[in-house]
């Protein structure tokens, strides 16, 4: 295979942030200090419907645009709402990743040693439309003719997807987010693609590590624990008891090919969307059919059952994802101390 990491049209890329053309510089076995930055795609919902943050959603002028729902053709990201999930999707993966990659003159992105991003999946499963999926019928057992008057009604999660990005030390997000590219133009860019985005701080335990680390489905789970609860302890449990349970099942030795866990304990700002959030799982899958036939093997229901002791179902979630690696420099992935 050619070796093309000189070339020109791949100077500003995002290729040379991992393997093959990045090399890695660093594993290590200790907990990853990790910002999970639940986003919501940039769109003409009402604020009523969907929270905006402050100045997000942004139109031409780079301000946000306050009513959305009424002026749809104001929002910058793109005017025509049939088309503004796509156009997202794409900016959000082929925009904004490279240019959060990039490292302007006199900028330095080296602390960051892994991002990905999490676009959630609409086709996938998730806690609003369980597998198995059933064709609708009627009495009879015929195929509805009237399909039309019959269409479910879509329960939206509340996150389009999460920004992964984990870094060595806690002091190395300042390090690297108080860099005039990120503190302003980053920002602004998120303003442009985002109505709202999370900002907490969490550790990020491998419990069973990647082979490769580029595996190309995520099902992500958000935790919110039982009210008797405190958080230490909901997490001090799950890290323990329930991570064994996990793996001591075959479906997840058959199914799984990655297994994290995120403990939030603080933020780098006010977080209104995220603080409630006592806790992400993150496992990740050959295919979306493999998410599927996991969640409807009975070892997955005893870790259901197990993970509604500690965390509330009414107030948990859990969608499927497409996982892009933007930047990775830990090669091998290896478990984590617990």
């Amino acid at each position: 295979m050619t070796d093309r990491t000189d070339a020109p049209d791949l100077a500003r890329s995002d290729l040379l942030q991992r393997p093959p053309h990045g090399g890695a510089t660093r594993s290590t076995t200790k907990p990853l200090i990790v910002t999970p930055t639940f986003v919501s795609r940039s769109d003409d919902s009402s604020v009523q419907r969907r929270p905006r943050d402050e100045g997000a959603n942004a139109g031409r002028d780079g301000r946000g645009v306050m009513r959305p729902d009424r002026h749809p053709e104001s929002v910058a990201l793109e005017p025509d709402p049939n088309l503004a999930f796509e156009h997202w999707d794409e900016y959000w993966r082929k925009v904004h990743g490279p240019k959060f990659a990039y490292e302007e003159p006199g900028t330095s992105n080296d602390r960051v040693v892994r991002y990905d991003q999490v676009h959630r999946v609409a086709s996938g499963p998730s806690s609003g439309f369980r597998p198995p999926y059933r064709a609708m019928v009627d009495g009879e057992g015929r195929l509805v003719g009237d399909p039309a008057a019959r269409v479910p009604a879509y329960r939206r999660p509340s996150w389009d997807g999460f920004a992964y990005i984990a870094y060595a030390e806690e002091a190395d997000i300042a390090r690297t987010l108080g860099q005039e590219q990120y503190a302003t133009r980053i920002i602004a860019d998120e303003r442009t693609a985002f109505r709202m985005v999370t900002r907490e701080v969490a550790r990020e335990y491998i419990i069973l590590p990647s082979e490769r680390h580029r595996d190309p489905v995520s099902l992500v789970k958000i935790h919110r624990r039982r009210p008797h609860l405190t958080r230490d302890a909901f997490q001090a449990a799950w890290l323990r008891e329930h991570a064994d349970l996990v793996l001591s099942k075959a479906a997840t030795t058959h199914y799984v090919r990655r297994y994290a866990q995120l403990h939030p304990f603080g933020a780098t700002q006010d977080d209104p969307g995220g603080e409630t959030i006592d806790g992400i799982s993150v496992l990740a899958f050959a295919s979306l059919n493999d998410v599927e036939d996991y969640l409807v093997t009975v070892d997955h229901a005893a870790i259901e059952d197990a993970e509604q002791a500690l965390a509330d179902p009414e107030t948990s979630e859990f969608w499927t994802a497409i996982n892009y690696s933007v930047i990775n420099r830990l090669v091998p992935e290896l478990p984590t101390e617990r």
